[in-house]
């Protein structure tokens, strides 16, 4: 079978129309896919904004603050417990305050100084107790002033008596007081 040149022609027309079409499938695929990275990329952008980096930022120099205060804060505890306080310096500071406060000291007495954690943090404990005459304003008084004047001193517990009216007797309180001194670096 011989074609003619008009066959051949018409053939050589399908065959391109053909590869033509698969191009032209091929291409609006190509530009789907491009439209759909597009749009995933549109999204992508949007979401990133989102983020907002600067509240971020200022997040983390809000938390850079609140480390540095509680690092100073942490810094300043442990100067206060650095500060010895002998058994005899927390007893002249009991004496003074009762005075001061119209109270008389009794009786006082120390365990000694043991080792201890405070907070994770390795100290050196000292244990009063003492008794205190004087009437219960003066009593209230001087408990409330001591935890101000020992400041890593602590009133641990205290137990007021009063007497009945007709007895002679003065109130008087029972304190254990807790004296932390650092031992540390």
């Amino acid at each position: 079978m011989k074609l003619s040149k008009t066959g051949w022609l018409i053939i050589i027309i399908g065959v391109f129309v053909i590869i033509l079409a698969g191009l032209g499938t091929v291409r609006s695929q190509q530009v789907r896919e491009q439209d759909q990275l597009n749009e995933e990329l549109a999204l992508a952008q949007l979401k990133l904004k989102a983020v907002q980096l600067d509240q971020l930022a200022q997040q983390q120099g809000e938390l850079e603050r609140h480390l540095s205060q509680t690092t100073s804060q942490f810094q300043a505890a442990r100067t206060i417990l650095s500060q010895p306080v002998g058994s005899i310096a927390a007893t002249s500071t009991l004496f003074d305050v009762a005075a001061a406060c119209g109270a008389e000291v009794s009786e006082i007495s120390s365990s000694g100084w043991t080792s201890e954690e405070l907070e994770g943090i390795p100290c050196l404990v000292l244990t009063l107790t003492a008794r205190v005459e004087g009437d219960v304003p003066n009593l209230v008084s001087f408990i409330t002033e001591l935890n101000s004047y020992l400041r890593n001193g602590v009133v641990k517990s205290v137990a007021i008596s009063i007497p009945e009216m007709t007895s002679e007797e003065k109130s008087s309180a029972n304190i254990r007081l807790v004296v932390y001194s650092y031992q540390g670096d």
